[in-house]
């Protein structure tokens, strides 16, 4: 058996606390049942103390004290009832000793001498031969000519010893046994609980990346053990989803990847096989050129969207104003939006305070610009607002464009999506812009979502954590009308 496996030391605590408990019930129970016994006992030697007071009393009364003896003997018979009678004054003169018995256990002249109290009634315990021992009760009968007598009465405490040592072996039988059972119980409890584990471990043991669509066993008894199972359950989903997503991404990159290396395999086969002049190879390596600018932009792409799961975003984090970022970087993107005659308008509340890297913001400004003036016909519009709302820095982007289909736009932020792939390619596109700004915002702590109707233009709006911080707010409006 293996002593560190939790069953073993569920058990074991259970058995222990169980023996303990019992243990701790029976030490209460032995000393409630000694005080009783004890008690008892000690009162009836009262009574009898008193009752041969009241009867010394009244023959003192009578000045009958040499009558004492005798009368004791007839009315109580102490040598008869296995019971010691004593009665002295305070000189040490004992005016009465009960005598022994053929049925006495006990030789009253071997009881020591009285015991004097300050009080009316004291009670002792004296030892016995054998290591018996008797309960001995006094009671001081104080005279009205200022005499004291000393009336003794006592009774072995067989009885009482006898009933403690029964309820010793009692327990001294009980709970080794308890303890075995309860040890066996809790072992066959503990085992039983632990069942549903045993399952979970095994079927976790088969699981690996080719069959991450197993799933755990879930026990239905509503315990932490079926909350961890649904929990590891949440995991395993999470985890086979990334593992789709990552096998849906080498996929998609392979094939982005594929098609420029093989344009340029064709063109440079063709100028090898193919002599021409210089003037004439200048120019058909421009078609490699685009596609090795293309594969440049697809391999960068794919480098900041690593860095930004890797949690490089966080590295160099400073305050910065979203609105006074985002204006300038649309400024700087006017030649773009003047070369397809479309109308930008660029409105911030200055003093939108975020915490982040400017240089990755600036990015999510420019995928963004970019986005809107590649699909929005000539003279569209487009449109950049920049505001705090409800502790959140928002910034939105919207285009008066060709918009996106509704089945698409649950995809946009996917890796080498494209709405329309020939035209996207066409465009220099590689559906990487739209995953760069998921990834940026998701390093914020921030959020990017799409809203779009067909044929009347998209808008993207992102939301940010706001500083709590910030200087007095001013409007500011940019305008870039071509």
């Amino acid at each position: 058996m293996n002593t560190r496996s939790l069953k073993f030391q569920l058990s074991v605590w259970y058995a222990s606390l169980l023996t303990a408990g019992l243990a701790l019930l029976g030490i209460i129970t032995y000393v409630a049942l000694e005080r009783s016994l004890t008690g008892a006992l000690k009162e009836n030697q009262f009574r009898r103390a008193r009752q041969v007071s009241q009867l010394l009393s009244e023959l003192l009364d009578k000045r009958n004290a040499n009558a004492a003896g005798p009368e004791i003997e007839a009315r109580y018979a102490p040598g008869l009832n296995d019971r010691f009678v004593r009665v002295s004054r305070r000189d040490g003169a004992v005016i009465y000793l009960s005598p022994r018995h053929e049925s006495q256990t006990f030789s009253p002249a071997a009881i020591g001498p009285p015991a004097w109290a300050d009080k009316a009634e004291s009670a002792r315990v004296v030892p016995l031969e054998g290591g018996r021992k008797m309960m001995l009760a006094g009671h001081v009968l104080q005279t009205a000519n200022g005499e004291s007598y000393l009336v003794e009465s006592g009774a072995p405490m067989d009885t009482v010893q006898s009933d403690l040592r029964h309820w010793l072996f009692f327990l001294g039988i009980m709970l080794p046994t308890i303890a075995a059972l309860g040890l066996a119980g809790g072992y066959l409890l503990v085992k039983r609980a632990l069942l549903p584990v045993d399952k979970i471990a095994a079927t976790a043991e088969r699981i690996s990346s080719h069959t991450l669509s197993e799933r755990l066993p879930v026990p239905q008894n509503g315990d932490e053990i079926e909350r961890l199972t649904t929990a590891l359950n949440h995991m395993i989903d999470r985890l086979d989803a990334a593992f789709q997503h990552s096998r849906r991404f080498v996929a998609d990159a392979s094939h982005e990847l594929r098609t420029p290396l093989t344009t340029l395999r064709g063109e440079l086969e063709t100028l090898l096989r193919d002599p021409r002049s210089p003037r004439e190879w200048r120019e058909q390596l421009g078609s490699p050129l685009e596609e090795v600018e293309r594969l440049a932009q697809i391999v960068e792409g794919l480098f900041a969207i690593s860095r930004l799961d890797a949690g490089e975003a966080a590295a160099e984090w400073v305050p910065f104003d979203l609105a006074q970022l985002a204006i300038s970087t649309a400024d700087q993107m006017a030649l773009l939006a003047e070369d397809k005659q479309i109308h930008v308008t660029c409105t911030g509340s200055i003093g939108v305070w975020v915490q982040g890297d400017r240089a990755r913001m600036r990015q999510v400004v420019v995928n963004l610009l970019d986005n809107a003036i590649k699909y929005t016909p000539p003279g569209g519009s487009v449109t950049l607002t920049v505001r705090a709302q409800d502790a959140k820095a928002v910034l939105e982007v919207a285009d008066t464009g060709m918009g996106i289909p509704s089945h698409a736009l649950p995809k946009v932020f996917e890796r080498f999506f494209r709405v329309d792939k020939a035209r996207s390619r066409d465009e220099g596109g590689a559906g990487l812009g739209l995953a760069i700004v998921k990834s940026i915002c998701t390093a914020h702590e921030g959020r990017v979502e799409a809203n779009s109707k067909p044929g009347y233009g998209s808008q993207f709006r992102v939301e940010l954590p706001l500083v709590p911080a910030a200087p007095k707010s001013q409007t500011l409006v940019s305008k870039n009308e071509h």
